[in-house]
């Protein structure tokens, strides 16, 4: 049977380990303190793959939940909760049309997984349901890759990396030349390549491709405008105070909070007050 790179967590977690998570987090709970909850009671992580940004606020004894489409993703981020002893409840569900009933003080979708949304429609539903899922003071941080990685000549970030951990090196193509964003629909098929040796042992090789949906800054802007459930309060260029026009800015990075009285009359709550 085929299988592609979201089918093997394990590998996707190695090309991923290049993210300091540990710091990303310190700087959620610090946008936590500047822009709304001082300190989150819960936290729920959407297309969330191995959890990791989950299982990192779980082992801070912060109430964590992690939702992903992908079977293999949730039953890893489980498995890998429970060997590392920290309470994390694991959900599978899709980022568009989830409800699980109550309201949390933060919610992030990390890694750029809205390229993960294909049409205006999809991510408008996402934000519907983002924001029927925060707290009267909660946030949603949502991390997208930066515009000019696509549209501009000098992209912030490689399509092409190596990562080594305990003894296990991966090397990373993700996305080739000539992977072209379709003028029209804004998708494209990226090619991904990971090849990864352990040892003197023969190298194991995962190809896939996955189609991308590249959004601009103004698209967001609009799909939020669409929902009218979320209002911005701030947007970074990195895990700082970078900001999004810096020239050292290599990510899109959008913090909101739940619009006053805002909302479209079909969008529905779901979630009940209270966390965890």
């Amino acid at each position: 049977m085929t299988t592609g790179i979201y089918d093997d967590p394990w590998a996707y977690e190695l090309a991923c380990s290049f993210r300091d998570v540990a710091a990303e987090v310190d700087v959620l709970l610090g946008w936590c303190d500047r822009h709304g909850t001082s300190r989150p009671g819960g936290v729920l992580e959407l297309a969330a793959g191995p959890a990791e940004h989950a299982r990192e606020f779980a082992r801070r004894g912060i109430a964590a939940t992690a939702l992903d489409l992908h079977p293999a993703m949730c039953k890893y981020a489980a498995e890998r909760a429970g060997q590392e002893g920290v309470a994390l409840e694991v959900v599978q569900d899709d980022m568009t049309t989830f409800d699980l009933g109550r309201r949390f003080d933060l919610v992030v979708t990390m890694l750029d997984s809205t390229s993960h949304l294909m049409d205006l429609d999809a991510f408008v539903a996402h934000l519907d349901r983002a924001a029927a899922h925060l707290s009267g003071g909660g946030l949603y941080v949502v991390e997208m890759s930066h515009p000019r990685d696509r549209l501009g000549d000098e992209p912030t970030t490689s399509t092409g990396w190596t990562v080594e951990r305990g003894g296990t090196r991966a090397t990373v193509r993700w996305g080739e030349p000539s992977d072209r964003l379709d003028p029209v629909t804004q998708i494209s098929a990226d090619h991904v390549t990971v090849t990864i040796t352990e040892g003197a042992g023969p190298a194991r090789i995962i190809q896939d491709v996955v189609p991308y949906r590249f959004w601009s800054a103004t698209e967001l802007d609009a799909a939020v405008r669409l929902s009218g459930a979320l209002e911005p309060v701030a947007r970074y260029g990195d895990f700082g105070d970078v900001a999004l026009t810096d020239p050292d800015a290599w990510r899109m990075i959008t913090v909101f909070r739940r619009a006053r009285g805002g909302g479209r009359p079909d969008q529905g709550t779901g979630a009940q007050p209270g966390i965890g």
